[in-house]
């Protein structure tokens, strides 16, 4: 007798540019996602500019799900108290609650003061991919001037969280914490502070909040291997505890020293693996592709997004057959 299928509760989603056209909305509409996100500007963090994007959003069938800034999402004076901190961490308290007033309930940020370190691009299939040689990155010179101490970052993650917390419950509003990738221990002289089963339930205990989550990205899983811990279990333990508010869903070569980034299909890890304890444990946020291969030539607009989400929604399907 045939298993009774269920309906997954994964919402797959796609990037759109903080001004998307009316064809990119559609592109999302016929690929049958169910939410989008974006990274705006700080021109775009008013009350009225997010309500009117939601609002044009939504007018395509869509959800705005979670809308991050780069100014305050991953910003060095935050990272390391530098000066102008508070001032930093008042925009971003000013951006939460304009969110909620918006109706957009998930935002995203990351603690790394120098963004995502990469190494001369590989490839994979013959596309342009982001690759990190872990060597050669640290050759490189201290980026702020000096070195950091572990004790120093979580301090200004503390202080980071005590400020930003009771705004976000007020507002309504879930922040999205992404590891540092690559997941190594230290960048520029400076900590990576989230990169293990470990300093994930550090950062959760300090927060002591609902609204402090993550972002579960399987590619800096991947990465770390063994030094970031078991990426199943992790992915049942987190949704279990209710967690994980989106998905980086992406695959690699090889855990570090050395990767390249590769299509869902092409790197060291069966992602049907993955994707199958989401849809067991009822995972009910949102799912993206993240980074991926560059296809070739200008008629591929799009390529890898639409690749991914159909090799994604097969993923999906199976594990739901499956029982």
């Amino acid at each position: 007798m045939k298993n009774k299928k269920t309906e997954s509760k994964i919402k797959l989603s796609m990037y759109i540019d903080p001004a998307p056209s009316d064809d990119q909305l559609a592109f999302a509409s016929q690929l049958g996602l169910q939410c989008v996100y974006t990274w705006v500007s700080p021109e775009q963090c008013s009350f009225e500019y997010l309500d009117g994007l939601r609002r044009k959003v939504e007018s395509y069938g869509l959800k705005l799900w979670n809308v991050g800034n780069l100014d305050v999402a991953k910003s060095d004076k935050i990272h390391l108290a530098l000066p102008g901190r508070d001032e930093t961490i008042e925009k971003f308290k000013q951006m939460i609650r304009n969110l909620g007033r918006a109706g957009i309930y998930t935002t995203t940020f990351t603690w790394e003061a120098d963004g995502v370190w990469s190494s001369p691009p590989g490839e994979s299939r013959g596309a342009l991919a982001r690759r990190v040689d872990l060597n050669e990155l640290q050759q490189r010179g201290l980026t702020h001037g000096r070195v950091y101490t572990e004790d120093e970052i979580w301090a200004n993650f503390e202080y980071f969280m005590r400020q930003v917390i009771p705004v976000a419950e007020e507002a309504g509003v879930r922040l999205s914490l992404h590891p540092n990738d690559p997941p190594t221990t230290s960048l520029g002289g400076i900590p990576c502070l989230i990169n293990s089963f470990e300093t994930y339930t550090r950062a959760f205990e300090i927060a002591n909040s609902p609204n402090l989550g993550m972002e579960f990205c399987t590619g800096c899983w991947l990465e770390g291997g063994k030094l970031f811990g078991n990426m199943l279990e992790a992915i049942r333990y987190f949704v279990e505890q209710k967690r994980i508010f989106i998905v980086h869903f992406r695959n690699v070569t090889a855990p570090l020293p050395e990767f390249t980034e590769t299509f869902l299909d092409n790197g060291y890890m069966d992602m049907y693996e993955a994707m199958k304890i989401f849809v067991d444990t009822g995972y009910d946020g949102t799912m993206i592709l993240d980074h991926t291969p560059e296809f070739a030539g200008g008629y591929a607009l799009g390529g890898g997004t639409g690749y991914a989400i159909g090799y994604m929604r097969a993923l999906i399907e199976r594990a739901e057959s499956s029982g």
